[in-house]
């Protein structure tokens, strides 16, 4: 399982890599391949207002539907529009390619309660 030292996590296995201020999300490794094969993936809306935990997006896979939550309250300011004809991103590259949008945070220290590296393998370790 890759997981990216450089990255912070929420216990719902997003990944958050901060950049200039905003903070990219997507899914982890782990939760792609939990999901299985990814068919569809539902975009938040640009300039829409986020609560922590709120749900942010929806993928579909051949297995089942999963929501995908905000692990830091914001302002969505970027989507990732070629998973709409190019789902399988999330599998193939879930640390690059497959990132689901950028949110500016309200707060950007609450990137501190996030987890890091370590904490988060500990988590699935022990799912």
């Amino acid at each position: 399982m890759h997981l990216p030292d450089d990255l912070r996590y929420s216990s719902d296995h997003e990944w958050v890599r901060l950049e200039d201020g905003k903070v990219r999300i997507g899914i982890t490794d782990y939760a792609q391949d939990a999901l299985g094969d990814v068919v569809y993936v539902e975009m938040p809306e640009i300039g829409a207002q986020l609560e922590a935990s709120a749900k942010v997006s929806e993928v579909e896979s051949t297995k089942s539907v999963s929501d995908i939550y905000a692990p830091v309250a914001g302002r969505v300011v970027a989507v990732n529009s070629d998973l709409a004809d190019s789902p399988e991103r999330l599998n193939d590259d879930p640390y690059g390619e497959g990132w689901i949008c950028v949110i500016e945070p309200d707060d950007p220290s609450a990137l501190d309660a996030l987890l890091d590296a370590e904490a988060y393998r500990r988590l699935i370790e022990g799912s």
